[in-house]
């Protein structure tokens, strides 16, 4: 039993203890690029996107379409970076439970349904950044081993 739990479970976890700083700087990449590109898509396009929060029923159209894109846009840019990772990260999982209840919301049937947009993909990704952080390959983990004097891991 101690053999298959080393070998399954241990061995596993050693060889990617090394790799840490690798699953949240993919998922900040990946999902930063995503919606800083649609974030500037919006904001280049902002007459089309408010009349798309009026048909959404989202209050205050003309003055949450370009906060929201602006969110988008320079939240993904910073999560790329992994600058200040937990405030935009939270305020884009914010703009995906208003996305998935105002836009998708009537289509909504079952848990299989709701579970398969991509918005809850996102989401899930913004929730495990707000709450786990950038990881050490992030700009925010150079801020704060400069505030406490420490050098950067090599």
């Amino acid at each position: 039993m101690n053999f298959i739990i080393n070998l399954l479970i241990l061995l596993p976890a050693r060889i990617a203890s090394h790799f840490s700083w690798a699953g949240p700087l993919i998922m900040r990449i990946i999902v930063g690029y995503t919606f800083m590109l649609a974030g500037w898509g919006k904001l280049t396009n902002l007459a089309q996107v408010t009349e798309n929060f009026v048909g959404w029923g989202i209050p205050f159209p003309t003055i949450l379409t370009p906060f929201v894109s602006g969110v988008e846009c320079f939240g993904g840019a910073m999560l790329i970076l992994g600058l200040f990772t937990r405030i935009p990260a939270a305020m884009l999982a914010v703009v995906m439970i208003v996305a998935i209840r105002s836009a998708k919301w009537g289509d909504v049937d079952s848990l299989e349904t709701l579970l398969g947009f991509e918005e809850a993909t996102y989401l899930a990704a913004f929730m495990w950044l707000a709450i786990a952080g950038p990881g050490a390959a992030s700009l925010d983990r150079l801020l704060v081993n400069a505030a406490e004097g420490r050098k950067a891991p090599t």
